[in-house]
């Protein structure tokens, strides 16, 4: 009896919610490969030989890439969600190993269209790791989902800074070899957690679910902190191979303090179901399972894919895929989406050469691109807590913060157009701040206006702008112009290669991103005005169970009573 308890208890703690959780953080702080892009463009252009339009070119392709999910979406509606991890950490590995194998000669230099394909295959596996992982947790926690939305993309806005801490320790100060690392380790934690990560039909409520969030993000915010430190004092400090071993160990201690939360949450869990067998948590069929039992459910009637496409539901019911595309909200998203991340994603991609065009020496540039994962994690923490905050108390609606990012976002922008002393290092900070603070806002709207039935799907859709902004703003615009101005640097030398110095470098390109932030920022208004009713109502009342299991009320119970006997 004892030992089918225990193999009861350690499946119970495999496959629990929280335990999902804790694997979703590890999985999202690998999955932010694709903001280290500016640390090893430089080996790309300088061994491969291409030019600034060349790079920014592979900039767009990664950053289309990172946002064209819409693939994972959709066989996230027929396959389990181990299926899903599986093909990112495949397709992680092979893009960025053969990335790794052309920068360092391994073999023949492949043609440009090869490269670009490259890093679109490996960009594009975070996509199956966001939908396995992120899609999960929001379902399994429908009534905390701004909250988790923001910690789980605050663990991908950290990933630069935690990825770069453990390279330096692996491999040292070698920046091709973080190209084959960014490709190794995502893929080893994915499939680590094939098992764990799945969804459940949630029947018990915990009353204080919230209160475990904010453990998660307390923890988070110790990690931001301690590779904040770091990395500001790797800048200024020649650390030895010992101190980066000491710095990567103290980091995976933070990454993993979670654990001991989300365990200590499904031990409580496990004593209460004991108590309670007929409150539990049931988990979920996947869709293979669901095809084996069809005959239990009875033949639904079919409809068309284009039934009803222009009749929709009320805000918060489930929307098809198509009733959501072509509804004004999502049209008000892309818009919003297109040029809000589009312009963060130029602005980051371009750090390294807006430092080296406004003359920062190479640590300095180094130090405000190393930031920007940090500001990202603060904008995304913030913007879930906060924006869930003042819903539930205030009944803001969140497309209101929404519009307030895009207007900070301006602001920074209009920092690097027209530079003055220490301007970029402000402007790193409102740019990454605002970039990582716009996704889990966008990615809760999605959820709350057209329903969680296809969200796996919605959610790609929604952040498809994103590359389509990022090839206007950094091929087309920032790329060209910079090339422009660099022919006319005086000097010998490729005219293919030359650099750009000057505040001309990118004063043009971020002038008219600044502007067409500003006017994206009075359109979400427009949205904010449609949905002020919407969010006044009960969001998540379709989502409540009438079981509520108060763990830490009943686990306090029994230690004072424990410590009075």
């Amino acid at each position: 009896m004892a030992e089918l308890q225990s193999c009861g208890l350690a499946r119970h703690l495999v496959t629990g919610r929280w335990t999902s959780v804790f694997a979703s953080f590890l999985i999202m702080a690998g999955a932010g490969a694709t903001y280290l892009f500016a640390v090893y463009s430089s080996d790309i252009k300088k061994n491969l030989g291409y030019n600034q339009t060349m790079l920014n070119t592979m900039s767009s392709c990664k950053d289309i890439g990172a946002s064209v999910g819409i693939v994972s979406g959709l066989i996230a509606e027929i396959t389990p969600t181990w299926f899903i991890l599986l093909l990112g950490s495949l397709t992680n590995f092979v893009g960025y190993f053969m990335i790794w194998l052309a920068v360092t000669g391994r073999i023949a230099k492949p043609q440009f269209w090869q490269m670009c394909l490259y890093i679109f295959i490996a960009a594009n596996s975070q996509n199956f790791a966001n939908t396995g992982s992120l899609v999960t947790c929001v379902k399994n926690f429908p009534e905390s989902r701004s909250i988790m939305l923001g910690l789980l993309k605050g663990y991908v806005g950290l990933s630069g800074s935690l990825l770069t801490q453990l390279y330096l320790a692996i491999y040292g100060d070698d920046s091709t070899s973080l190209i084959l690392f960014i490709g190794w380790l995502p893929a080893i934690i994915s499939l680590l957690f094939l098992y764990t990560i799945r969804e459940k039909e949630v029947k018990v409520k915990q009353s204080n679910e919230v209160n475990v969030f904010y453990h998660f993000l307390y923890l988070s915010a110790a990690l931001a902190v301690f590779l904040m430190a770091m990395t500001l004092t790797q800048q200024r400090v020649n650390f030895s191979a010992t101190a980066y071993m000491a710095s990567a160990i103290v980091a995976c201690v933070f990454v993993f303090l979670p654990g001991v939360v989300a365990i200590r949450q499904e031990v409580l869990l496990w004593r209460q179901i004991r108590e309670h067998p007929n409150d539990i948590i049931i988990e979920k069929l996947q869709p293979d399972e669901l095809q084996q039992n069809p005959s239990k459910k009875g033949e639904e009637p079919k409809k068309s894919f284009f039934a009803d496409v222009f009749n929709k539901p009320p805000r918060g019911e489930d929307y098809s895929i198509l009733q959501a595309i072509f509804s004004i909200d999502m049209l008000i998203i892309f818009i919003a989406t297109l040029v809000g991340l589009g312009s963060c994603l130029t602005a980051i991609d371009n750090l390294g050469q807006i430092g080296e065009a406004l003359l920062y020496e190479q640590k300095t540039v180094k130090t405000f691109v190393s930031m920007v994962s940090i500001w990202n994690y603060s904008g995304r923490v913030f913007s879930g807590f906060i924006s869930e905050i003042l819903l539930m108390k205030y009944k803001v609606p969140r497309p209101v913060l929404l519009s307030a990012v895009l207007f900070l976002l301006s602001i920074g922008l209009v920092m690097i157009a027209f530079p003055f002393t220490g301007s970029i290092y402000v402007a790193s900070l409102i740019i990454g701040f605002t970039f990582g603070a716009q996704l889990p806002l966008v990615f809760a709207i999605i959820s709350e206006i057209f329903g969680l039935k296809h969200y796996s799907t919605l959610f790609n859709c929604g952040q498809m702008a994103s590359p389509i902004g990022s090839y206007l703003f950094n091929k087309e615009l920032t790329g060209r112009l910079y090339d422009r101005e660099a022919k006319k640097m005086p000097g010998l030398g490729s005219q293919k290669n030359k650099v750009c110095k000057g505040v001309q470098c990118f004063n043009l390109s971020f002038k008219v991103m600044a502007l067409a932030t500003l006017i994206a920022a009075f359109i979400s208004v427009i949205l904010v005005v449609r949905t002020k009713e919407f969010y006044k109502g009960d969001l998540y009342k379709r989502y409540r169970g009438d079981s509520y299991i108060k763990v830490e009320e009943e686990e306090k119970k029994k230690d004072t009573t424990a410590a009075a006997k």
